[in-house]
């Protein structure tokens, strides 16, 4: 299986494992802040600004992002999956890790 496969394979893995029924939110894009406030994440259509500092392209879906975790980041080469919950929270997996709520950042990152 090619690695685009196994990225949306785990995004639709996350969703349904995650309980999601349809996201009601606008859009997936915009800045985003981890549980603990130490990490961010900004996603743009296609383009995300990775929390270790990336500048990549996913696969983009207006309510959900998928991407692999590029080198030299922790967990390099692990598929990242997003769902859209509501305007200010999604959820994100890390590979087969556990599911993590990520909120809307109140700052602009740049």
């Amino acid at each position: 299986m090619d690695s685009r496969r196994l990225i949306l394979a785990a995004c639709g893995a996350a969703a349904l494992l995650a309980g999601a029924g349809p996201a009601r939110a606008d859009a997936i894009d915009g800045n985003w802040c981890s549980p603990d406030g130490r990490q961010s994440m900004t996603i743009d259509g296609p383009r995300i600004l990775t929390p270790g500092g990336a500048r990549i392209t996913g696969l983009y879906d207006r309510h959900a992002f998928a991407y692999q975790v590029p080198a030299p980041e922790p967990d390099a080469g692990a598929p990242v999956s997003m769902t859209l919950v509501n305007d200010n929270t999604l959820f994100l997996t890390v590979g087969n890790g556990p599911q993590q709520t990520w909120k809307r950042c109140s700052r602009t990152i740049s």
